[in-house]
C-alpha cells in the first residue's frame, strides 16, 4: 500500500508541476492530464496547485504506513 501511494503521490506531483509550468509559459500544447477536461477551462493553475497539494499529502500517508 505504501508503494502504491508512492507512485500515485509521484504521478500526481509531475502532473501537478507540468501543468504549472504549462500555465505559467503560455505554451500552445501542453502534455497534462488538466488540458483534457473542458470543466476546468480557466481554472487549470489552481487544479494544478491543488494536484501539487495532494501528491505532498500522499506522500505524508505514505510515510506514516507502516510495512509488514
Amino acid at each position: 500500500m505504501k508503494r502504491l501511494l508512492e507512485f500515485l503521490g509521484f504521478l500526481l506531483l509531475v502532473q501537478g508541476a507540468g501543468g504549472v509550468v504549462h500555465d505559467l509559459s503560455d505554451e500552445r500544447y501542453g502534455w497534462g492530464l488538466l488540458r483534457r477536461f473542458g470543466v476546468l477551462e480557466s481554472y487549470e493553475l489552481y487544479a494544478s496547485i491543488a494536484m501539487i497539494v495532494l501528491a505532498i499529502a500522499l506522500f505524508a500517508a505514505a510515510e506514516s504506513r507502516q510495512e509488514g
